[in-house]
């Protein structure tokens, strides 16, 4: 009985504690979710927070197809040194060759503190190894020339080296990095400013299939670099390279790319610098008027004002030569969207009838040519039938019966395909005619164009059988012209044979006279 009740107190003890254990599991499960949930909508406020406000600034920024001017001469709001070549698509910072340098710099100076440059450019060579590099300034002063890659050294600001020559000999390049100077720094060549670097990554950014692309960020005192590797067209595709915290550039400044070579050489070539301004959430950038001065504004008015009287003086003469369209507003006068595309549409339409009554006039003298060749085949076959022997096979003239009755298909078929296409002319004049059936005439044209397809592929067929069947027995079937009648001589041996005296009795005689008249010359002298 004791023992019982022990071992009845003891399952109580166990129910209950069983119980205990998962109140408290389930309470812990529900805080850790919460907890969980909680950090998850606090990672997701400070991402949303952390995202900053992106403004193009055109004026730092130049992209083909129109990148520089007309004339090639310059690029808008930059200027080029050195050896750049500016053109529509692209500035080529350096060609390859030896020992040339090049630069492109901002002629208007940066006055924002964050901001993001966007770079595509392509370093491409015939050897192995390349040389020097390519660099992506953001300097207090524009450096146009210099031993730096092109531009110059004790700068006071941030370059982006893209280096392509080991210096050191360590097999570390071509590398991507990131020194920055105070203006008393003396660039390390021969180290390739590892010595210096704030950050660094090894990227092979020659002979790529795609431009590389280069994503420069500078928010909130923190430098990161973004390299797309260039085996992608995928423009966002970008891979982490280096990042700097607590770096502190010039609020002031100037963007600039250079490039230079050595005793090797690569085409630097960029084809954009896009900039945008970063301005953190919850603070709107200031308008674009606010940042222009005062007196290029006027200067923008007045332009403006004195435009906008010279349109309403070519309106008013416009009416004045024009009075059947006064009262019209003269937007009316020009093409919508929609006209234009049926116009366009039209057009198309009246091409295609043109290029098909071609093809039926062609398709007639093709049809009319074979008829020929048929009735001559014809007449052969007949006059082949005439002379046959009786009893013998005429192999020659079984033949000519095949070939004629291959003619004959052949004509059929081109007869079918001319009916096929003067269907489709007629279609297409009912479907310009109508104008609002297109749909329909579209459709029919498609079948018609079905319809010669099958056409054209029954004469090549046909006609592929022939030369094959003509190529197994070349000699069997080749028709064999008569032989000429054998030309009668027209000069005889006795005739021939009293030429010949006669001819040499007649030089012997020029001869003799020709020595006398030199004898007698000779009496003088």
């Amino acid at each position: 009985m004791a023992v019982s009740i022990l071992g009845a107190r003891r399952w109580s003890a166990a129910k209950s504690y069983l119980f205990i254990s998962l109140v408290l599991l389930t309470l812990k499960s529900i805080c850790c979710e919460g907890d969980v949930n909680i950090s998850a909508g606090a990672a997701a406020a400070s991402t949303t927070e952390q995202q900053p406000h992106r403004r193009f600034e055109y004026k730092y920024s130049f992209k083909g197809p129109h990148l520089s001017h007309p004339d090639g001469s310059s690029i808008p709001f930059w200027l080029h040194s050195g050896n750049a070549i500016p053109s529509a698509d692209q500035v080529r910072i350096t060609p390859s060759l030896r020992s040339q340098k090049g630069s492109v710099w901002t002629k208007n100076m940066v006055q924002f503190d964050s901001w993001e440059a966007l770079v595509t450019f392509r370093v491409s060579g015939r050897g192995r190894m390349g040389a020097d590099g390519l660099a992506v300034w953001f300097t207090s002063s524009q450096g146009l020339d210099g031993p730096v890659y092109g531009a110059a050294d004790k700068w006071n600001g941030v370059g982006i080296f893209f280096d392509s020559f080991d210096n050191d000999g360590k097999k570390n390049n071509p590398a991507i990095v990131v020194v920055g100077n105070n203006g008393n720094l003396v660039y390390d060549h021969q180290n390739d400013g590892t010595t210096q670097a704030l950050g660094s990554c090894l990227r092979d950014f020659r002979n790529k299939p795609y431009p590389i692309r280069a994503k420069i960020t500078y928010y909130k005192k923190s430098l990161t670099v973004m390299i797309n590797n260039g085996f992608t067209p995928d423009k966002d595709d970008y891979e982490f390279c280096t990042k700097i915290d607590n770096m502190v550039i010039p609020k002031e400044g100037f963007f600039g790319i250079s490039a230079a070579t050595g005793g090797l050489a690569d085409d630097h070539d960029v084809l954009s610098f896009l900039l945008f301004r970063l301005t953190e959430a919850g603070q709107q950038p200031p308008p674009a008027e606010a940042e222009i001065p005062k007196e290029e504004k006027d200067k923008y008015q007045e332009e403006f004002e004195n435009f906008q009287q010279d349109l309403d003086k070519k309106k008013e003469d416009f009416q004045k030569e024009h009075p059947d369209v006064q009262g019209e507003p003269i937007e009316d006068l020009f093409e919508t969207v929609n006209d234009r595309e049926i116009r366009q549409v039209f057009e198309g339409q009246n091409r295609i009838h043109l290029e098909i009554k071609q093809l039926h006039r062609q398709l007639a003298m093709i049809l009319d040519e074979q008829r020929r060749y048929v009735s001559v085949i014809t007449e052969e076959v007949t006059k082949k039938g005439t002379h046959a022997e009786s009893g013998q096979p005429d192999t020659a003239g079984q033949q000519m019966n095949s070939v004629l009755a291959t003619q004959q298909e052949v004509l059929k078929n081109l007869h079918d395909l001319r009916n096929s296409f003067l269907e489709s002319v007629k279609q297409m004049g009912a479907v310009q005619q109508q104008g609002t059936a297109g749909a329909h005439g579209a459709y029919e044209t498609v079948q018609h164009f079905n319809d010669i397809k099958d056409h054209l592929h029954s004469v090549k067929r046909d006609v592929e059988h022939l030369v094959q069947r003509g190529a197994q027995n070349p000699a069997d079937k080749m028709v064999k012209c008569p032989d000429f009648p054998p030309m009668p001589a027209c000069l005889s041996t006795v005739h021939f044979v009293v030429f010949i005296v006669v001819q040499s009795v007649l030089f012997l005689c020029y001869i003799m006279y020709k020595s006398q008249q030199e004898a007698a010359a000779k009496k003088f002298f």
